[in-house]
């Protein structure tokens, strides 16, 4: 597989560095071969070629199987025009690859439940992904504009868009607990009733997938009351957007949180958090976001099972033995380092591989 490193700006650098390192340690387990290549985006571009998203950098993603994204943004560049800024070369990368559905997991950890802004008995056993449709909707309606004294936006989806998204949240479904949860706001939006019914035909291709609706403020209260009833959460742009969000924060770190974007060109991996330039270059980014997205590339991209699973199962005996980095350690606790997480991980990911195979040789 060719893999297009895009580490960015910030602890970008630092967490992807850590998510390549392990996946060129358990690549051998499972004959796997990867070819990276690095490229510039962001802030380090603009300082680099005056470009926050240069065409080289564009060609090579395109070439690609898949791309690797640490973080974009900066301070310095805040005053510059939007589609100037770092994050501007992160939309633009966005459109060229062309992914419609964005995949955000969120799971309670059980060493640590106590570290979510929820009581742990009610965060407790949960673990969903989010589906958000990524390219329609209210973000992208035409028109949009102002008036004297007025703004609008256009929300606007077709059947086609909607299918092909659903399509992607009852496959994610079909591996995991086989509930589907479509939010919308069929009460009051027509967008959202054609949402409704494109899904429910859709649901009629996977009959062993249970299919539920919620509207959009109901599914916000579940998710801060009662989230381990959710599977896999389908929604349009603007409600995955919020919901997401609310989701990242109950795990208590966007440090953990990973996401994939799927469905175009080229499939796009990279944590949730942001380049947090207080802290780069420091060593104590929490590089666990970035290699549980390298673990969504496995299973998204490469289709493997196996060598995603032993990442993730790898993530949890870190959290289990107790050992903390930096964002998750109490306060005056010791903390491992990005690269002693990292290289830790590594291990223990080629320790649980080897351990199935040996199963399986038995």
């Amino acid at each position: 597989m060719k893999i297009a490193i895009l580490a960015g700006d910030g602890i970008g650098v630092e967490v992807t560095r850590e998510a390549v390192r392990v996946l060129l340690e358990i690549a051998p387990i499972y004959d796997l071969h990867f070819e990276f290549s690095e490229h510039l985006i962001g802030g380090d571009a603009i300082r680099r070629v005056g470009n926050p998203f240069p065409d080289e950098t564009r060609a090579a993603c395109l070439e690609s199987d898949a791309v690797l994204l640490g973080a974009v943004g900066s301070p310095e560049f805040d005053r510059l025009p939007p589609r100037e800024r770092p994050e501007g070369g992160l939309l633009r990368l966005r459109t060229a690859l062309g992914g419609f559905a964005n995949l955000r997991p969120s799971r309670a950890y059980p060493a640590l439940v106590g570290s979510s802004p929820l009581r742990e008995d009610v965060f407790a056993g949960t673990d969903m992904v989010i589906v958000r449709e990524l390219l329609g909707g209210l973000y992208f309606g035409e028109p949009r504009g102002t008036a004297e004294g007025e703004a609008f936006n256009t929300m606007r989806y077709s059947t086609d868009e909607v299918e092909r998204v659903a399509r992607v949240a009852f496959e994610v479904a079909s591996g995991r607990k086989k509930l589907v949860t479509s939010v919308d706001k069929a009460n009051v939006l027509e967008t959202s009733q054609l949402w409704r019914a494109t899904v429910e035909r859709v649901a009629k291709d996977y009959p062993g997938i249970t299919l539920e609706h919620l509207y959009v403020d109901a599914c916000a209260m579940h998710l801060v009351t009662n989230p381990s009833r959710f599977d896999v959460i389908l929604t349009e742009n603007l409600f995955g957007d919020i919901l997401s969000d609310e989701a990242a924060v109950l795990t208590g770190s966007l440090g953990m949180l990973a996401s994939a974007t799927i469905g175009g060109k080229v499939d796009l991996f990279e944590p949730v958090h942001g380049s947090a330039p207080d802290i780069a270059g420091r060593n104590l980014a929490n590089p666990l976001g970035a290699i549980a997205s390298a673990a969504m590339m496995l299973r998204y991209t490469c289709k493997n099972e196996g060598a995603a699973d032993a990442i993730d199962r790898a993530i949890t005996k870190f959290l289990d033995a107790g050992h903390r980095t930096a964002d998750l350690a109490k306060q005056g606790a010791p903390f491992f380092s990005t690269s002693d997480t990292g290289a830790l991980i590594a291990q223990f990911a080629v320790d649980a591989a080897n351990m199935v195979h040996a199963y399986h040789a038995v």
